[in-house]
């Protein structure tokens, strides 16, 4: 009998039967699945002759054990993809390299609609309000530390309330007394005038422009008979026996010294220093 149709190992004739060449020379398929097979990657088992074989950067599988390393999906057929030697398909390597939502912490696939800020990313159903938790998509938004908020909800929990209104101040305003108003609201008690970025006094606590408060609320100087205003150039008052008088128009009748915060003389509605009251 010719040794050419023997088993390489275990020189089995092989006339006949299956067998598989190895380096020339015939190997029954027991010899074969033992000492020449190649052991799958995946079950750790020999390759057999009438398995069929995947093979990828010198790793061999069997056909039905290359599979998807997370959903299990058999790849023999389809794209895949490998990292760090783990073979996945198309969809499930989107998902490993795809950002995760800081909300939900789930993948955010290509083509997901998304939303992005401060070097974090949402899915786009995940941005919402930290109040309403409504999705805030293409609308406006506020902050408040590290929280996010649609602009109702952040008017409705921070915003200043308006003194005149009641409405809340989303934007510039007024402050008076330690009190918030909206520029538009800070307005001249008698005429209406808007104050913001005005001269304007008060008076009882309400606010007037210059002109309403010379003609409806100063009083008449007993001088001059203009009204005593504070502006300009006086800035104090005399008064005396119910009259008063700009400190400017206070003065001796005789000499025209001042006599503001001065001892001074009254007599017949006239009021004279000292000295010229002595020689009255």
């Amino acid at each position: 009998m010719s040794d050419s149709m023997n088993c390489k190992y275990c020189r089995e004739d092989l006339s006949g039967k299956t067998y598989v060449k190895q380096e020339l020379k015939p190997v029954c398929v027991r010899c074969h699945d033992k000492f020449c097979a190649n052991t799958c990657a995946e079950c750790r088992r020999p390759i057999g002759v009438d398995s069929k074989e995947v093979q990828h950067k010198g790793r061999y599988w069997h056909s039905d054990c290359f599979r998807c390393f997370k959903c299990y999906k058999p790849l023999a057929k389809e794209s895949f993809s490998a990292k760090d030697e783990r073979i996945m398909c198309g969809k499930c390597s989107s998902r490993e390299d795809a950002p995760r939502c800081h909300a939900c912490y789930k993948a955010i696939l290509p083509g997901t609609e998304n939303v992005e800020y401060k070097g974090n990313v949402w899915h786009e159903d995940c941005f919402t309000c930290y109040s309403c938790k409504r999705p805030i998509r293409s609308k406006t938004f506020l902050t408040k530390d590290t929280d996010i908020y649609c602009g109702p909800c952040h008017e409705k929990k921070f915003a200043k309330i308006c003194v005149g209104c009641k409405q809340a101040i989303t934007s510039g305003g007024v402050n008076y007394q330690d009190q918030p108003w909206h520029s538009d609201c800070f307005v001249c008690s008698s005429c209406r005038k808007p104050l913001a970025g005005t001269r304007f006094t008060s008076h009882e606590e309400k606010a007037f422009c210059v002109d309403c408060y010379k003609t409806t609320v100063a009083k008449k100087c007993s001088g001059c008979q203009n009204p005593i205003t504070g502006f300009g150039k006086a800035t104090s008052v005399v008064n005396y026996e119910g009259s008063s008088w700009h400190e400017y128009c206070f003065n001796c009748r005789k000499c025209s010294l001042s006599l503001s915060n001065k001892r001074f003389v009254a007599k017949g509605g006239d009021f004279f220093c000292p000295e010229c009251a002595k020689k009255l």
